[in-house]
């Protein structure tokens, strides 16, 4: 469904002059939420969009995993984004941003039961009716800590969520490495359970230990066992693109470039290791 993408970047306002000038980009993530479409495309995306850059719709708000329905005007915004990018896909959280009438204002970790696979299943087929054919995406967030009552491990139950809804896999290689950092484990165990063969696209992104804990920041540089992970998936699977995910303090435009230089030579490491002597 997806041609093949290369190593493409999180577009954010605050380095919007760097990603306009970063030479052969084939394709960006867009935040949803950050999008009006009550206007036509215009400024620094549409001008990507006319250079041909793929545009992604990131959703953050939709609350996939939440007990309550996705509300019809968050999925319509949704349909809306991928239209006026005119996208391929569009890719949201397996997590929730609210019960009842109270938003976190964060992606929070869904319980790992039955209960809550039905409800990520009845949400993820009310948002795919309303994207008028356009498939959505769904990728596993970091999390702190497990909910007491977990009835399935973090593999099981990601597989079991793709088996029920069919869904595409949006993987986060920094977030495999920080659940399996953070519970002692093996993040190349962890990864070699998931269902490679539904990955989309992947997100690269940094992070930093703090008390004990990794904590997936999106603030700091890609740490070398990241980058690790992206070529021992790159040796597995085939993604049509590798994103780099920045949100905040951003770097000057010669780190980000060295940042995505070091993403390209990490996947490239995974061809060099698997090609026929």
């Amino acid at each position: 469904m997806l041609p093949e993408l290369g190593v493409g970047i999180g577009w954010r306002p605050e380095i919007a002059g760097v990603v306009a000038e970063l030479p052969d980009l084939r394709f960006c993530e867009v935040v949803a939420e950050g999008v009006h479409t009550h206007v036509p495309l215009s400024g620094p995306l549409a001008t990507l969009r006319e250079r041909g850059v793929t545009l992604v719709p990131h959703g953050v708000r939709l609350s996939l995993g939440g007990a309550e329905p996705v509300t019809p005007e968050r999925v319509r915004h949704l349909a809306e984004c991928a239209a006026l990018l005119e996208a391929p896909l569009v890719s949201e959280h397996i997590a929730f941003v609210r019960a009842g009438d109270v938003e976190a204002g964060h992606l929070l970790p869904v319980p790992r039961t039955r209960a809550a696979v039905d409800a990520l299943t009845a949400n993820y087929a009310r948002t795919v009716d309303g994207l008028g054919g356009v498939p959505l995406a769904l990728e596993p967030i970091a999390a702190l800590f497990d909910w007491p009552d977990d009835e399935y491990d973090e593999a099981d139950f990601l597989n079991a969520v793709l088996d029920r809804t069919g869904a595409m896999l949006l993987l986060d290689v920094a977030n495999v490495y920080a659940n399996a950092r953070n519970r002692g484990e093996d993040p190349i165990a962890l990864l070699d359970r998931l269902p490679l063969d539904r990955v989309a696209y992947v997100h690269v992104a940094g992070g930093r230990e703090h008390e004990g804990l990794y904590h997936d920041t999106h603030t700091d540089a890609v740490p070398q066992p990241v980058l690790d992970l992206v070529t021992v998936l790159a040796e597995r699977a085939t993604p049509a693109g590798w994103l780099l995910e920045r949100d905040g303090d951003y770097p000057p435009s010669a780190v980000l470039h060295t940042e995505l230089a070091a993403i390209t030579t990490a996947v490239t490491a995974a061809t060099r290791a698997t090609a026929p002597r």
